[in-house]
């Protein structure tokens, strides 16, 4: 089966299942219904990603393109626009915006590129009647991390950034000690906006090196949370009551877990 036909056959299940006679649950759901379960799905994709488990990965991009083709058959049901369009809408849209592709236009370096991206998207918000700024497109919704890396990123294609790394990072330093000079005036409003502007200047290192914040954090929180399930699992293991045990036998346990985890991947 060629994807063409595999994506006629999954719209034909999303029609069956909102037809008079299809699912009582589905023919209820609207756009605003289905969105929270975008997000889910989304995070669901991302982990398996990240993770590496290609059969996971697979699974929940099923789901996500269920979704996707639910909530278009639903604008196109209204009359609203169809799923061709949307489409259509953006094969033009990514031509547009690829004119050293479709197009005579050459670019010397990446900069530059991205920088005709960003005055490319632009001029499409200001035909739209849209505010045609740099950060028009950016949805407040966004998790934080992600939205301080992309506001760096925007905002470093149009020249506005640190000239060099060493800048940044005295920055950073700048931010810690501003901190702690708020934390020892028990200022809780300037220590919460000193330590926000700190994690927004590590978002921009990790960026200039090619690292995404939001990822290095997540992946950081698994390898603390499989260290861990280790630690209590080792416990288990003693016959320990994990929770009643001192803070350096905790540690002790904590060590194990994590020499374990240093040999598993030293292994692969």
């Amino acid at each position: 089966m060629d994807n063409a036909q595999a994506l006629e056959n999954l719209v034909a299940v999303v029609e069956k299942l909102t037809a008079p006679d299809g699912c009582s649950w589905d023919r209820e759901q609207t756009p605003e219904t289905l969105a929270d379960y975008v997000i889910e799905e989304s995070h669901e994709l991302v982990a398996a990603i990240r993770f590496g488990n290609q059969a996971e990965v697979m699974g929940e991009l099923g789901d996500l393109a269920f979704l996707v083709l639910f909530i278009a058959h639903l604008y196109e049901k209204n009359g609203a626009f169809t799923l061709a369009r949307t489409l259509e809408n953006n094969r033009q849209k990514m031509i547009r915006r690829h004119p050293h592709v479709f197009g005579d236009i050459r670019f010397e370096n990446r900069d530059d590129q991205l920088a005709a991206w960003e005055a490319i998207k632009r001029s499409e918000h200001s035909e739209n009647n849209d505010k045609p700024g740099i950060f028009t497109s950016l949805p407040k919704s966004l998790p934080p991390l992600i939205r301080a890396y992309r506001l760096h990123s925007k905002a470093a294609r149009v020249g506005f950034t640190w000239a060099t790394d060493e800048e940044v990072e005295q920055q950073v330093e700048a931010e810690w000690l501003e901190f702690l000079d708020a934390s020892l005036s028990k200022d809780e409003k300037a220590e919460k906006h000193e330590i926000g502007d700190m994690f927004f200047s590590l978002v921009e290192i990790a960026r200039r090196k090619g690292i995404k914040a939001n990822e290095a954090l997540d992946l950081a929180c698994e390898r603390f949370l499989q260290r861990f399930e280790r630690m209590e699992e080792i416990a288990r293991e003693k016959k320990l009551d994990f929770p009643a045990l001192s803070l350096d036998e905790k540690d002790e346990l904590w060590n194990q877990a994590q020499s374990e985890q240093a040999g598993k991947t030293e292994d692969k």
